[in-house]
């Protein structure tokens, strides 16, 4: 069985994943920071795991090997919006008939209205978590034309569009969504 984590960071759901599994899986991240990939290789090798490879690659410019699970974890809300379909429809076609996308993303509302409510939570959330007004601004701010979320509604199209008919809501927190996504 093959997994794949776009967006692999420091590998630590891949290398949660390979301690829970059979040791015959392999794990494959993906990350397009040079410096989150060399990170993600030392994590690897201080847990001393064997079955997880690392690749510091553009996801727009890799080919997947026939998979069984890949894993969105906050990555696509990353990804120019004119690519998303393709990067989409590329994950569906390599996943093995029965294989699954579990994916994350930050959500739009759909009206200003509610836009407004879910950012006053969720600075509200950062603030009671020790965040300063000034970093939660900040981070906003150097998101700004990086960072592009799609609404609930879009992300679904993009979902049903790539060819997944069985899908399911596994999580939702104020603007972030998961989706189970099975071909």
């Amino acid at each position: 069985s093959v997994c794949y984590d776009i967006g692999t960071s420091t590998a630590n759901l891949l290398i949660k994943l390979s301690k829970f599994t059979n040791k015959k899986a392999k794990f494959i991240g993906i990350d397009k920071s040079k410096s989150m990939a060399t990170f993600a290789k030392k994590n690897i090798k201080k847990n001393n795991i064997k079955n997880i490879k690392v690749m510091n690659k553009d996801i727009n410019k890799t080919n997947f090997e026939k998979s069984d699970l890949i894993i969105s974890y906050y990555t696509l809300q990353f990804i120019e919006p004119k690519y998303k379909q393709l990067l989409l429809n590329k994950i569906y076609k390599s996943l093995n008939w029965g294989g699954a996308l579990i994916l994350f993303e930050k959500v739009r509302a759909n009206d200003a209205r509610f836009q407004d409510i879910l950012n006053s939570l969720y600075y509200d959330f950062k603030e009671d978590n020790g965040f300063k007004s000034s970093e939660i601004f900040n981070k906003e701010k150097s998101l700004r034309g990086v960072l592009e979320p799609f609404s609930d509604q879009g992300n679904r199209g993009l979902i049903k569009r790539a060819g997944f008919i069985d899908t399911i809501s596994i999580y939702k927190f104020i603007c972030f969504k998961g989706y189970l996504c099975i071909k």
